[in-house]
């Protein structure tokens, strides 16, 4: 199968990690609904990558469930901010190198802190994005802690 080659995938295969590629069609605002409806997979496999960025204009990233949002007051709190907020998708953009419905936690341009919501480790498979719209990627949760310095939190709530 061909699958586009993203900086993420370049960065996984210097790593050598194994990943299953699917790539589908890209469905604007379609978000982790769509995907997991086309891939067959539960919503709660399909983890987000998001952009935030704290009240000192500091940015990071959060994975998270598919059908989860993030609760930027436990965020902030974990963080000892006063406030997170996503970026606006420009600027999300240029931070990753990523469009936004593309963002990848792989490969990313501005090296970021990553935070990934603790109950992700504890699936057996994920569903990530490649690096492109319509491009996921399966792999083992503990990648992320492999390839990525990734702490974990406990800031989602159920959509």
């Amino acid at each position: 199968m061909s699958y586009p080659i993203t900086p993420a995938i370049r960065v996984l295969r210097e790593k050598k990690v194994e990943f299953e590629p699917y790539v589908f069609e890209y469905v604007e605002k379609g978000g982790t609904r769509h995907s997991s409806e086309v891939l067959g997979v539960d919503e709660h496999a399909v983890v987000k990558t998001l952009v935030f960025e704290t009240s000192e204009r500091k940015p990071l990233i959060v994975l998270m469930h598919g059908d989860f949002q993030v609760s930027t007051k436990n965020l902030a709190r974990h963080l000892n901010v006063k406030t997170v907020a996503p970026v606006a998708p420009e600027k999300a953009t240029k931070l990753t190198g990523y469009l936004i419905g593309g963002t990848s936690p792989f490969g990313v341009k501005t090296k970021m802190p990553v935070y990934a919501e603790k109950t992700i480790f504890d699936l057996p498979r994920i569903y990530i994005n490649g690096g492109r719209r319509g491009f996921l990627i399966a792999i083992e949760p503990r990648v992320l802690k492999e390839v990525l310095r990734v702490e974990e939190i406990e800031t989602g709530i159920k959509d």
